[in-house]
């Protein structure tokens, strides 16, 4: 069975192209729009992986990987930020809050991928 990997981010143009990238790569991709469907989705049917973006509507990003890291539900899921704020403090917040990666836009789809995989233990 391929990794599950929900994407949460309000931009529709990132959505289309991770999820497309994703899928290319072998990967069951969902994609969710705002921080409260994340945790909805994550409720329903857990992934092994969630790229997460930062700013979101209705519950942050922040907010989200700490109610992640907070429910023994969801202790097996990673989590790859992916987000515009690369300053050294949000890196470490993320990192602080339970992160297992931090990537920032505009990123490398090669680097993308290479890091999703060792997230998920793909080859």
């Amino acid at each position: 069975m391929a990794p599950r990997i929900l994407i949460v981010d309000d931009e529709p143009n990132i959505v289309i192209s991770l999820e497309y990238l994703m899928k290319r790569e072998g990967f069951e991709a969902t994609a969710v729009a705002d921080g409260d469907a994340a945790l909805r989705a994550l409720a329903g049917e857990p992934a092994d992986l969630v790229i997460l973006d930062l700013m979101l509507p209705k519950v942050n990003g922040f907010d989200v990987c700490r109610r992640i890291r907070a429910d023994p539900r969801w202790g097996k899921v990673r989590i790859l930020m992916l987000t515009a704020k690369g300053r050294e403090t949000d890196v470490a917040r993320g990192m602080r809050l339970g992160a297992d990666a931090y990537v920032t836009k505009p990123f490398a789809t090669r680097d993308l991928v290479a890091q999703v995989r060792k997230l998920v233990g793909a080859p």
